[in-house]
């Protein structure tokens, strides 16, 4: 092989692997917006299975990011062992992020069954700064734009609406664009229109469907890395034959 073609493996090899840390990264802040909607929205899931594709996320990016510095150094200096362990590190992130993949698809397949408690933690609202449930109501109609489970409607069957007098929703329902908004029923346009259980389930959708889809991307950036770094290593002892009948 012709030390520019070899040279040309290895200028491959160090763009692929910077493309690894970009991937790495990538795959890792889905986890990391994953783990912490989770975390602000538990009392909403029925059980916290769907972290373990978080967790498996979060390690796949961990060894991509490794995996890209290795590939580096290996664009930059020839080492049989550091290429072995190359390519288990890729094998390792492959099988991390099929898991993953497969886990989220499975998950974003059960979101109803996932989000079930959902209702009953609307029916329980309290609206007290030191309730959690209550806080975690709040914080999701705020964020997501969402008044209810379904609608506002919802809140005229809960026993808190009842302690209120039957005039008023929770602040959080309240649309930004109406300062004035208090949370009256009379003024109904004045109140998010979307309940929260198709804005949650919308969000949630999207970042398992991220993270499904980034492992064919992670595939092609490694079977491009496996091609190049077999052909170097399948050089070095032609290269250390041709040294030899030099000498």
């Amino acid at each position: 092989m012709s030390d520019q073609r070899r040279k040309a493996l290895k200028t491959i090899l160090q763009l692929t692997s910077q493309l690894l840390w970009v991937v790495g990264l990538v795959v890792g802040l889905s986890g990391v917006y994953l783990l912490i909607y989770y975390r602000q929205s538990s009392v909403f899931f029925s059980h916290s299975y769907i972290t373990l594709p978080v967790i498996l996320t979060l390690a796949s990016a961990a060894f991509l990011l490794v995996s890209g510095c290795l590939g580096t150094w290996l664009s930059l200096r020839d080492s049989t062992f550091r290429q072995g362990l190359f390519v288990y590190l890729l094998m390792l992130v492959f099988c991390l992020e099929s898991t993953a993949s497969a886990l989220a698809y499975f998950h974003s397949t059960q979101l109803d069954s996932e989000i079930a408690p959902l209702s009953g933690v609307f029916q329980n609202y309290t609206g007290n700064v030191q309730d959690p449930n209550s806080l975690a109501v709040d914080a999701t109609q705020e964020e997501l734009q969402c008044c209810g489970v379904h609608g506002y409607r919802d809140w005229l069957e809960t026993s808190w609406f009842n302690r209120t007098g039957g005039l008023w929703v929770p602040h959080s329902c309240c649309n930004y664009t109406y300062p004035s908004c208090n949370g009256t029923v009379d003024q109904p346009w004045q109140l998010n229109e979307q309940g929260c259980q198709v804005k949650l389930e919308t969000s949630l959708q999207f970042v398992l469907s991220f993270i499904i889809w980034m492992s064919p991307v992670v595939f092609l950036v490694e079977v491009v890395l496996f091609v190049t770094v077999g052909q170097l290593m399948m050089d070095q002892p032609l290269m250390h034959y041709q040294i030899l009948g030099k000498n």
